[in-house]
């Protein structure tokens, strides 16, 4: 039988750095990217911001559309830029995720204003009259 060897703890050398591979090509953003993302978001911060404060449409339905459409832009500014999503990245799971997000999202929105516009349309309107006898 051999006999156990005893070995000295393993100094770290401080110069060494510590690397670990994520296995994925979706890195951190560079300043240009950043920088990027930024400007991207402050002229789709500003315009919107334009379009209501300079009442620059008559129709406030048109405004509002409008501002969702760059708020939706935005979001996905702010996905690809500041997250670093994309459909590579994790293994396709991120990509996965946002989307049944998304639906359960959906879902939820609809569902919801399909109950709000019902129960206002099948409302029993109450008169003065009914008021005053109620407890």
């Amino acid at each position: 039988m051999s006999q156990p060897t005893t070995t000295e703890p393993e100094t770290h050398d401080s110069r060494h750095v510590h690397s670990h591979p994520t296995g994925d090509s979706a890195g951190h953003g560079s300043f240009k990217s950043y920088m990027i993302g930024f400007l991207l978001s402050v002229v789709l911060t500003a315009i919107p911001f334009w379009l209501v404060m300079g009442k620059v449409f008559a129709n406030h339905e048109t405004t509002i559309l409008i501002v969702v459409a760059f708020a939706a832009v935005q979001v996905v500014v702010h996905m690809i830029y500041f997250l670093h999503m994309n459909t590579s990245s994790e293994g396709g799971w991120n990509m996965l995720a946002l989307i049944f997000t998304l639906v359960l999202v959906g879902i939820a929105i609809s569902g919801s204003l399909w109950v709000m516009y019902h129960m206002n349309s099948n409302m029993v309107p109450m008169s003065a009259h009914d008021m005053r006898n109620l407890p």
